[in-house]
């Protein structure tokens, strides 16, 4: 069968200097391009009143594309119940945002602990920071698995896939993704594998993720 290839409005934001694309313009850039799909950026949207999410859905099926994914920004790694239960109901906002698009799965992430001083000294050390003082990352893969048990009724009633992305914090290794996916035990929450940000070794690792991955 053919591999579908999409790509996400994120990699077009900055497409122009100085300039932020609005999704729209992204979708259109996308199916000149020639991709099958496009996933879209959250942050990126500038409104998210019905008329709006449905133009984006007529956009991409007028280029003859598909919505693949909806990338949303959470964190769970936090001892503060508030900020926990504030990226759950964000969570399930988003659930509803993609089902309301016709988007079958959103990327979610563990979040991290917070502790660099910056994006560039997290690179630096190839996405690894000290926990937070007084807590282990046990207490961060129960807060993490907690969160996400708490998303699945919602994903489940509206058909949309949560995928896992490695990425920084407890979502760093396929052990981390492998440990919570598999603690969750619910086909409602797969992976979502980012091919670049496995810094080191990446494809034994990637390897590891292949059997439970979705996008």
């Amino acid at each position: 069968p053919a591999n579908p290839i999409g790509v996400s409005t994120y990699s077009y934001w900055r497409y122009r200097k100085d300039t932020k694309l609005p999704i729209e313009d992204c979708i259109d850039l996308a199916a000149e391009a020639g991709f099958d799909a496009v996933e879209i950026l959250h942050v990126q949207m500038t409104r998210e009143d019905n008329e709006y999410l449905q133009m984006l859905k007529q956009r991409a099926f007028v280029n003859g594309m598909s919505l693949c994914g909806f990338s949303t920004h959470q964190s769970f790694v936090s001892p503060d119940a508030d900020f926990r239960q504030k990226n759950i109901d964000h969570t399930l906002k988003c659930i509803e945002l993609a089902y309301a698009m016709g988007i079958p799965t959103i990327r979610i992430n563990t979040g991290r602990w917070g502790t660099s001083k910056d994006f560039d000294t997290l690179m630096a050390n190839k996405g690894i920071e000290p926990r937070l003082e007084g807590y282990t990352d046990e207490d961060g893969f129960k807060w993490v698995i907690d969160s996400i048990e708490k998303c699945l009724n919602k994903a489940a009633e509206c058909g949309v896939t949560l995928g896992l992305e490695n990425h920084w914090g407890l979502g760093l290794t396929p052990e981390g993704i492998l440990r919570i996916v598999n603690a969750v035990d619910s086909p409602w929450l797969q992976i979502t594998t980012d091919t670049g940000n496995f810094l080191e070794d990446p494809y034994k690792r990637l390897e590891l993720l292949a059997p439970r991955t979705v996008l």
